[in-house]
């Protein structure tokens, strides 16, 4: 298995990520969002062309490889009812922006889960549609030569074990990345209300057989709370250590990406009161403290 990150959890500019890369001695980067100077910060795949074409020649400069793209395509941010040629268009950008990074390997989701306006689950998920949607995705990615990976997130198909399952089941050859934090802060929506959480391990092994990429975070959920609070790898109820075993002793190949959740939320708004000097200090040092941690702990598995 080879370590690499999401990298704007070390920072939004891209000048951060390659930093953070080099000091842990990694060679790729898990892009997602980027900033570079004169630009707001945005999707590898949404921001303008300038913009991309400037951060893409700092990573060759540096000498950093993009092993994948953490894209937005269908995530807990769109709706299943939005017009389908939002996504139709997010794919062809994605398509030719890792065409010209070289990478194969694209992560995308199953849509926002459907909720009234106190939070309740709709009991009409539109699954039909999901099914036709993603299926479509994954064949425009892979007519390109890539890979699309499912991750098991705030989506229909991490909504439960039995979700991904019928997933997978209606989209025959869907692959996965593995998210180690997500069963954590879940909740299983294939038990009745108020629903426990997931567990890391069984979700693991449900879709074992279809995995091709591991996100590592870890975290300890608080019920009182009904919050997440995360940890550095293997300190918490993501069982980060025995899936990582599991993967080593079947001969995982693939990349394990670290995405830690400590100093930067990717999906939580910015607090008024931050300081961002700080806050971007804080983010990098977590990230760099983040992977060495998880370096040590590889090197201890049976």
């Amino acid at each position: 298995m080879t370590l690499t990150g999401i990298a704007d959890e070390a920072g939004a500019h891209v000048d951060a990520q390659i930093r953070a890369t080099q000091e842990l001695g990694w060679n790729h980067i898990e892009a997602r969002f980027v900033e570079v100077d004169g630009f707001e910060k945005g999707s590898i795949h949404e921001i303008p062309d300038a913009a991309f074409d400037e951060a893409a020649a700092a990573l060759a400069d540096a000498g950093v490889q993009v092993c994948g793209v953490g894209s937005t395509i269908g995530n807990w941010a769109h709706a299943i009812d939005d017009p389908f040629d939002i996504t139709e268009g997010e794919v062809a950008r994605c398509i030719d922006r890792m065409g010209k990074l070289g990478c194969q390997l694209v992560r995308i989701m199953s849509y926002a889960i459907l909720e009234d306006g106190k939070e309740n689950d709709l009991p009409d998920q539109q699954a039909d549609e999901r099914f036709r949607r993603v299926a479509e995705i994954v064949r425009r990615f892979e007519d390109a030569g890539i890979t699309p990976v499912h991750e098991n997130c705030m989506n229909y198909g991490g909504m439960s074990i039995e979700h991904a399952l019928r997933l997978q089941d209606a989209v025959p050859g869907l692959k996965w990345v593995f998210d180690t934090g997500n069963p954590v802060f879940n909740a299983d929506r294939s038990q009745p209300r108020p629903y426990p959480r997931q567990d890391a391990w069984d979700f693991y092994q449900a879709v074992k057989p279809h995995i091709a990429h591991i996100h590592i975070k870890d975290g300890i959920w608080d019920a009182e709370k009904g919050d997440c609070t995360y940890t550095m790898p293997g300190e918490g109820e993501g069982q980060v250590a025995r899936i990582l075993a599991d993967l080593k002793a079947d001969g995982y190949a693939g990349f394990v990406s670290i995405e830690p959740h400590l100093a930067a939320v990717f999906h939580e708004e910015d607090r008024a009161d931050t300081d961002p000097e700080a806050k971007a200090r804080a983010q990098y040092e977590t990230y760099v403290a983040y992977g060495r941690t998880l370096s040590k702990l590889i090197e201890t598995l049976p």
